[in-house]
């Protein structure tokens, strides 16, 4: 029986993994209001086409950290707090702003602003968590934030302090909640059908009184107040470049609300899309569900003539989001790592399967949403900093699962595991400075390129984090425990001496094919632009690593001190020469990143430092001795 349990505990295991997974594929049940429809619906902001779902991920995430809203965080879960999807937010704040501004939205945590905009404390009596605010809250101290933001904003980012950081921040979320309230209505509207029939009905009376008054005669104050007061709020919509909502038509490509409203007076028929954004509105104000779904259905039916491939590429990216294969990934690269690691202390092999299967699993899944996001964007797989932070964890995940195939110690499993669990935790911090699918630079948007110099370079990145991972678990199972034995010792030293040459070939041919890159696009092979600089220590340093092992300088130790400096070697290639600001290549700059740069580079001189310590401190060398 136990026989029968250690054979089919892993796949079983495994099985459950993959059935949670697909579980969570499933759509949201809908109550009422078809807000998952809504989110189907094609939006272009920031240069491409997308779903409201998107558009509304993307900014909850920038705006508050998260893909949903707790509308009331000062509840604990067993009280049953208010969550909404991303979707039902932008919904209401598009189309309904005056329940939406009720919602604590706005992260913030800096205690020093929070103390300067007097936001309360937490305290569930006044509806505060301390740490999410509303709109409304927000709105009666916004002249001294104004304040504090114009002084933030003239100091340059590298030299801003937490709470400047928190200031500039917070400003580009309320700018992106104004802009999202004034896309399909005006902000302060209080009956958006009836407010458009009338403005429709006021054209030609305004119109005229409008030009009687630059003609200095008579005209109707009454007819030209109303008139000049539309025309001022719709100006004021297309000001704030507002997300693109009208589909194409008659000769026009995608149009703001602002600008369609403002056509009128010029002599533009209000087209149907117009009237179907604002009966989704009178619907969802006056709580209608019935009445907002056709509205929905209507609009939507209008669209497939001309937008059809539209709709389905929304449709897709809509079931990505859903399906979230990045961050369910790395719930499963966690489990399995802490099997692989709990299999060297007892040397279960059940354990070690267990992770292995994991893996494999958690791979699959990170594989899948890898090709599906190449599909959707129509790219190979590394396009910025977002990307090469998934594309580099799957790279290493595969690398280490054939460590594994190889070597079968539990090595691998956690190198895979860990890498893949690091780099998408990674990638969740990069998605919080806005869409991941971004528009493509100019001098990135060649495929072939892409296909080659960058995905080249990234597995040389990959390689050499992996292995400078192998490293980091043969100095923290040397130092801190005794399952360093001699054989598992000379293990990781030739696995990580075929990982440097692996990293060592890939590094190399993507900095050449970069340099052929550069000539075609900048007309020079090679600037000594920071990130170029960047690619070529890395295939510097990792030929020493080779040059040194060569000719005996360094040995097991050696080689893996030399291996956990490439880590911090690959980590200022990878982000360090984008947070410098200049140069050809720094299109990711994030100084939010530096702190945690700082933090890792620190953390492998610390490990670097015990690698050196004398072997007597080892406990791995103690067990030996007294074996």
């Amino acid at each position: 029986m136990n026989k029968i349990l250690q054979k089919w505990f892993p796949p079983f295991l495994m099985l459950a993994m993959a059935l949670w997974f697909f579980a969570k594929l499933q759509s949201p049940p809908q109550k009422d209001f078809a807000f998952n429809e809504f989110g189907r619906l094609p939006v272009v902001f920031n240069g491409r086409t997308k779903p409201m779902d998107s558009l509304a991920r993307n900014s909850l995430l920038e705006i508050r950290g998260k893909q949903t809203l707790n509308a009331e965080p000062w509840k604990g879960w067993s009280d049953h707090p208010k969550i909404l999807s991303a979707t039902e937010w932008l919904a209401n704040l598009m189309m309904n702003p005056g329940i939406a501004d009720e919602w604590p939205v706005f992260r913030v945590d800096n205690p020093d602003l929070v103390s300067l905009l007097k936001l309360p404390d937490a305290d569930p009596a006044k509806k505060s968590d301390g740490k999410h605010f509303s709109w409304n809250q927000l709105q009666p101290v916004i002249e001294i934030f104004e304040k504090e933001n114009t002084r933030a904003q003239g100091v340059e980012s590298a030299n801003r302090t937490a709470y400047e950081n928190a200031i500039v921040k917070l400003h580009n979320g309320l700018m992106l909640y104004v802009q999202l309230k004034n896309t399909l209505q005006p902000a302060d509207a209080q009956d958006w059908p009836a407010e458009l029939a009338q403005f429709e009905q006021s054209i030609p009376d305004g119109m005229a009184a409008a030009q009687a008054q630059q003609a200095g005669k008579k005209f109707d104050t009454n007819a030209f107040a109303i008139f000049a007061g539309d025309i001022s709020r719709f100006q004021f919509m297309g000001s704030l470049e507002t997300p693109l909502v009208l589909p194409p038509g008659s000769g026009r490509d995608w149009r703001r609300m602002g600008d369609a409203l403002l056509a009128a007076p010029r002599g533009e028929t209000i087209d149907n899309f117009v009237r179907d954004y604002a009966k989704l509105a009178g619907a969802l104000a006056a709580k209608q569900p019935e009445s907002f779904n056709t509205a929905l259905t209507d609009l939507r039916s209008q669209m497939i003539p001309t937008q059809a491939k539209a709709l389905d590429k929304c449709r897709a990216e809509v079931y990505f989001n859903q399906m979230e294969p990045f961050y369910n990934a790395m719930i499963i690269y966690v489990l399995a790592g802490l099997l692989a690691i709990f299999s060297w202390f007892n040397l279960s092999e059940t354990l070690r399967r267990s992770a292995v299967w994991l893996t494999g699993l958690a791979l699959a899944i990170h594989t899948a949403g890898l090709l599906y996001r190449m599909i959707l964007e129509g790219r190979p797989p590394v396009t910025n900093l977002y990307s090469s932070a998934i594309f580099i964890g799957w790279g290493a995940c595969v690398l280490g699962l054939i460590l594994e195939k190889f070597h079968k110690n539990g090595i691998g499993v956690v190198v895979a595991s860990g890498i893949g669990f690091i780099t998408l935790i990674i990638a969740h911090h990069l998605a919080l400075e806005g869409d991941t699918m971004e528009m493509m630079r100019a001098v990135l948007d060649t495929n072939f390129w892409l296909a080659t110099h960058v995905v080249a370079v990234t597995v040389g990145y990959a390689s050499t984090f992996v292995a400078g991972f192998l490293a980091l678990i043969y100095i923290l199972r040397g130092v801190f425990t005794k399952t360093l034995d001699e054989a598992t010792g000379k293990s990781l030293a030739r696995m990580i001496y075929g990982i440097v040459c692996f990293a060592t070939l890939f590094s190399f041919v993507g900095t050449v094919l970069g340099g052929i890159w550069a000539d075609q696009s900048w007309g020079r092979f090679w600037g000594w632009d920071p990130k170029e600089n960047g690619a070529l220590i890395i295939v510097l340093w990792n030929a020493l690593i080779l040059h040194l092992r060569w000719g005996g300088i360094i040995r097991e130790r050696g080689l893996v001190c030399c291996a956990i400096f490439g880590n911090i070697v690959t980590a200022w290639s990878w982000f360090g020469v984008n947070m410098l600001g200049i140069g050809l290549h720094s299109y990711g700059f994030t100084e939010a990143a530096f702190k945690w740069l700082v933090l890792f580079v620190v953390s492998q001189l610390a490990f670097i430092g015990l690698g050196l310590l004398p072997a007597k401190w080892w406990k791995s060398s103690s067990q030996r001795a007294a074996n």
